[in-house]
């Protein structure tokens, strides 16, 4: 059975269309709407003439309508219409996101700023047909960026973002410089191994090769718990640069994450981060010592085996 959405108890009107207010103390009302066609809305008032700012910003995107409209003297409003290519569930996990951002907004101008950024991140994730993340790849990704926070305080937003290769199928997860770095998640309740899950993984063209391991504890609040959702916005917070900023959101979709409700749980903290110095004598199997005939190995790693190859943590962010 669909799961239930907030236009369902919206009736159709003959005309214009029905709203239903969000709830909760807002500055900036938004509402859940039905329109004469009978399709499903969400409608955000604004106070004030905003169509230079919408103009500047405004992104098209497959599967949904976007427009600002008069709403009387003074006053306009953000009208998202969902139309038949994009999933109705989806959308209501989208524009439920996006409420959930809303709620803090000051004024109208931060609204529509708000508003028009996740629809830009909206238009990656549908375009790249984004799908939902299993448990293994939320803490896969969040293992991924919590990488990529410390390597953006190492080298910079651009060149980490730039060497965030996982999304792409990169045999590493990260490349710069001369350096390559595979980042692997273990949650506290697993063994003491880790999976490899080809022969090109631990095998690369770089000088250096470190295997990161993040093992992740989970919980439901607290202040040093973040959501994959919490990471996301922690990453974003760090990425000043147009360019960085949009070569990240489209990585995000190629790895198919988007700012989903479902994705604000479970939270995780690093409980433990260790680094190991992937050099000669280290056990793995790679493509070159493979014998013929044999393809598409993978593999688990105890490690016990690997404690003489740990490294300063520091070493994997410096890309020399």
């Amino acid at each position: 059975m669909p799961e239930s959405t907030p236009w369902d108890d919206i009736a159709v009107p003959d005309t214009d269309f029905n709203v239903r207010q969000v709830g909760g103390q807002r500055a900036v009302p938004c509402n859940w709407g039905r329109n004469s066609d009978g399709e499903c809305l969400f409608l955000i008032d604004l106070q004030g003439d905003h169509t230079s700012q919408y103009r500047r910003n405004v992104a098209t995107v497959k599967g949904i309508g976007v427009d600002l409209r008069s709403a009387g003297p003074g006053l306009q409003r953000l009208v998202l219409t969902l139309e038949r290519h994009v999933d109705r569930d989806l959308f209501a996990g989208l524009c439920r996101t996006l409420s959930a951002s809303l709620a803090d907004a000051p004024d109208s101008a931060s609204a529509l700023g708000i508003a028009l950024t996740h629809i830009r991140r909206w238009k990656h994730f549908l375009s790249g047909r984004g799908s939902h993340l299993s448990p293994e790849e939320v803490r896969g990704l969040f293992a991924e960026l919590q990488f990529l926070s410390e390597l953006i305080g190492r080298q910079g937003a651009a060149v980490a973002v730039e060497a965030w290769l996982g999304p792409e199928r990169s045999h590493q997860d990260f490349i710069f410089g001369n350096t390559a770095v595979e980042v692997k998640s273990l949650s506290g309740a697993e063994r003491n191994s880790v999976r490899i899950s080809s022969e090109d993984q631990l095998e690369s063209l770089n000088d250096r090769l470190f295997l990161r391991i993040y093992r992740l504890s989970s919980g439901s609040g607290g202040p040093q718990l973040l959501s994959l959702n919490g990471m996301v916005g922690r990453v974003q917070g760090l990425i000043s640069d147009p360019d960085a900023a949009d070569a990240f959101e489209r990585r995000l979709v190629t790895h198919g994450y988007a700012p989903l409700p479902e994705y604000d749980e479970p939270a995780f903290v690093v409980s433990e981060k260790t680094t190991y110095d992937v050099r000669e004598g280290f056990p793995r199997m790679t493509r070159s010592g493979l014998p013929d005939g044999i393809m598409k190995v993978g593999y688990e790693i105890k490690l016990e085996a690997i404690a003489d190859y740990e490294c300063d943590e520091g070493n994997a962010l410096e890309g020399a």
